[in-house]
């Protein structure tokens, strides 16, 4: 069974760029077919899908935030990252790996926080 484990830092200053981790076991990135997501809770709201990428590299953003996020690979991990640029508190949120069968990461909450 495919398992996720996000990983990276539970509190950011605000304009710092937050850097998630998302580590794979279990199965390949690259397998064909499959898509890996990044998504996120703020408390008390609902999921917001802020971008993918694919098993070949190919990478989608959610257009609200695709002027900040980057979404990219190391593949001799097997792990994919993601980049968000001038964080603020409104991007305060429990991020999420996902890949796209169901399969999810525990979550980790990000905090922006002066």
């Amino acid at each position: 069974q495919v398992q996720l484990q996000e990983s990276g830092p539970g509190l950011v200053k605000p304009a710092q760029t937050l850097s998630l981790t998302c580590t794979v076991s279990g199965g390949s990135i690259t397998t064909n077919d499959y898509y890996w997501f990044w998504i996120r809770q703020p408390p008390g709201k609902g999921l917001e899908w802020m971008g993918a990428i694919t098993y070949s590299g190919s990478t989608y953003y959610s257009p609200s935030l695709k002027s900040r996020t980057s979404i990219s690979r190391d593949t001799s991990k097997n792990q994919f990252t993601l980049q968000l640029i001038s964080m603020t508190p409104e991007d305060t949120a429990v991020y999420y790996c996902i890949r796209d069968n169901g399969d999810w990461g525990q979550g980790i909450l990000v905090t922006v926080s002066s």
